[in-house]
Parts: C-alpha cells; structure tokens; sequence
C-alpha cells in the first residue's frame, strides 16, 4: 500500500515540474501571446500522457515529427434515434469538427462524443464539462479492440494446450511456458485460499490472471495500449469477483456478516453495517489497486522521458533515459505482480465466502 501511494505521488510530483514552466508562462502571458519553446514542449507532453491514458475512437502506432498520428481507424458505432456508424476516419472527426450523420451533428471532445449544431457548438457547464447531449457510444475503441483480440488469442492458445494434453501428457509449444505457471495459481493461489473447493473456481482465477498479465504486457508496448490503467476495466474485473464471491458465498459466511456468532447483540447490532461495508469494499480494493498502480507506471515512464526533451542538457539527456530503464524494468515487474495480487486477492475472498466453520459446528455439539 506504501508503495503504491509513494509511486503516485511520485508521479503527480513528475507532471507537476513538467508542466511548471508552461502553467508560470501561461498565468503571465497576455492573450494573443505566444508561448515559448520550453512552454510548448511542457504542454505537448502532458497533452501526450493525458492522451495516452485515455482511451481512443483510432489506434495510433506513432507520431511523426509534424505531429501527424500514423495509424489506422476504428468503427464508431453509437446509439441517438437508431444505430449509427462509421469509421473514425470520417472527415474532420478525429479533429474535433462537427460530423453530419443523418441529418445530426456530433463532435469528438476529449474521446467522447456529443451532439451539437452544425458549428459544433459545446456549452459547458460550471465544471468546465460540456452539457450537451451524449449518445449511447458502442464504437469499438482501442481499448475495446485490444480486448477482442487477447480474448480470442487467450481462446486459441489455451484451446490449442487442452487439445495438446489429448495426444500426450509432455506439455509442448507454449504449454511448456504456461504450465508451470497454471501449476503456481493453483498450488501457490487456489488451494491455500479456497481449499478442497478449488476445482469450481480454477476456471475463473486462471482466466483472470492469464487476461491480466496479457493485458498488463501489452500496455508495455510504445502503442499507447492501456486497458488495465482503464478504471473502467478494473471495475468489471472486480464485479466479476465480487459476484462469484457473493453467489457462491454459504450460510456461514452470511451468518457471520448479518448475526456474527459468540458476540454479544449490542455489538452485533454496530458491527452488521461494517461487515455489509466490507464487502464492498473488498472488490473496491482489487478495483483501485490494479488500476492506480498500472496508471502510475504509465505516467512516471512518459514523464521522465518528457523531461529530456524540457530541459533538453546533457545531464538530463543521460539521467532521465537511465531512470526510464530502471523504472520499465520495474513495471515489467509490476505486470506479473499486478495479476498475481489480483488472482491472490479473489481467491482469497472466495475463499472465506465458502469456508466450512467446521470448529463451530462441533463446539455446537
């Protein structure tokens, strides 16, 4: 937990002196007024992190040195009077200007898509958010694509292993990286948690912990992939424990949240909304811990490479791409830590919701 929070603070620390210089320059510059090189070059680099933890409408490889986006499109798909669709590379789209679609007019501000006037008037409101209206969006965004593709890739691999074990039990191919690996969650994480009924959940902590690590890899990548520092992927991710945690959970666990036995009534009566509390804050926890630590890694790695270009010296230039190193070696670390916890922290929860009291039962009798 420390940690976790030293890294954010570490990393709001790095965005601040990143965009220092431009907020000091902006708060002095009169309108109309350009700002400097160094301005420039803060403000492009926060803009740049701020673009890449959010997700996108396109898929973006890389920038040039004009500044153009090389990459490919993506369906927009949204929902205002019926389904409308079309790629994101619809004229001026991506660029913020107004788009006709049937008649209507919508415009991409900050990833999201609201319906305006043929100007592309946004009205904002006292938070500085547009009010205008927001279609149902279901396009299939970077984010979304990437979840496609590691579940149809994790559904041929681990197909093509449970086929492989037919013709001989010596793993081969990618089975003989990935078995010790499903030999550890359930040995190391499965069966010290859960128990004898490890086998019904083997499925799901598999299927989270293998999701996790791709995903966590692949926001590795120099693509600007970062599913997992999504809030709202790690978000379903808990639900999908906290249901199979609620819905499995027997009497004794309920017991022990609604009338805890052995204490007296007074204190069960105060203790009753804390356990309630508990259990949502358990999946809450997997939620803020996933997503805040694979957030605050994304930002320290392009923070400290966008200093080089701020101070642009030689003690910079040799400083900051060492600390960058050290600093993705770690969050390759991170990765596989990240999904370990997470499939360690549902199994246990798991676990205490199908635990049998059995000391209970026999002081009983």
């Amino acid at each position: 937990m420390f940690k976790k929070f030293a890294v954010l603070f570490y990393s709001i620390f790095v965005l601040n002196l990143v965009s220092a210089q431009h907020g000091e320059a902006a708060a002095g510059t009169a309108p109309g007024q350009e700002l400097s090189e160094k301005d420039k070059t803060s403000k492009e680099n926060k803009e740049f992190i701020d673009h890449h933890l959010l997700d996108a409408h396109d898929f973006t490889l890389m920038v040039d040195k004009d500044g153009h986006h090389i990459g490919f499109p993506l369906p927009v798909i949204f929902y205002d009077n019926g389904i409308h669709s079309f790629m994101s590379n619809k004229e001026g789209f991506m660029h913020g200007e107004p788009t006709e679609v049937d008649g209507s007019y919508y415009k991409l501000h900050h990833e999201k898509i609201y319906k305006t006037d043929a100007a592309g008037t946004l009205t904002l409101g006292e938070d500085g958010h547009p009010t205008n209206e927001k279609p149902l969006d279901l396009s299939i965004t970077k984010s979304v694509l990437i979840l496609l593709l590691v579940s149809i890739f994790m559904l041929v691999l681990f197909g093509g292993m449970a086929k492989s074990y037919k013709k001989s039990v010596v793993p081969t191919g990618a089975a003989r990286f990935l078995e010790p690996l499903i030999i550890f969650v359930r040995d190391e994480v499965a069966i010290p948690n859960i128990g004898h009924k490890y086998k019904r959940f083997m499925g799901y902590l598999l299927t989270v912990f293998f999701f996790i690590l791709f995903l966590n890899v692949l926001g590795l990548m120099p693509f600007g992939i970062n599913v997992t520092g999504n809030i709202t992927m790690t978000f379903f991710l808990a639900i999908l424990t906290y249901l199979i945690t609620t819905f499995s959970a027997n009497k004794d666990y309920w017991k022990h949240i609604f009338w805890m036995p052995g204490v007296p009534v007074p204190m069960k009566l105060i203790m009753l909304p804390i356990e309630l509390l508990g259990t949502i804050t358990k999946p809450f926890a997997l939620m803020i811990r996933l997503f805040a630590n694979m957030t605050a890694g994304h930002i320290v790695v392009m923070s400290l490479i966008g200093l080089i270009y701020v101070f642009k010296n030689f003690a910079a230039g040799v400083a900051f791409p060492f600390l960058t190193l050290v600093i993705y070696l770690l969050e390759v670390l991170v990765a596989f830590l990240q999904a370990y916890i997470f499939t360690m922290l549902s199994a246990l929860f798991i676990g205490m919701a199908v635990q049998e009291h059995e000391h209970e039962h026999h002081a009983a009798h």
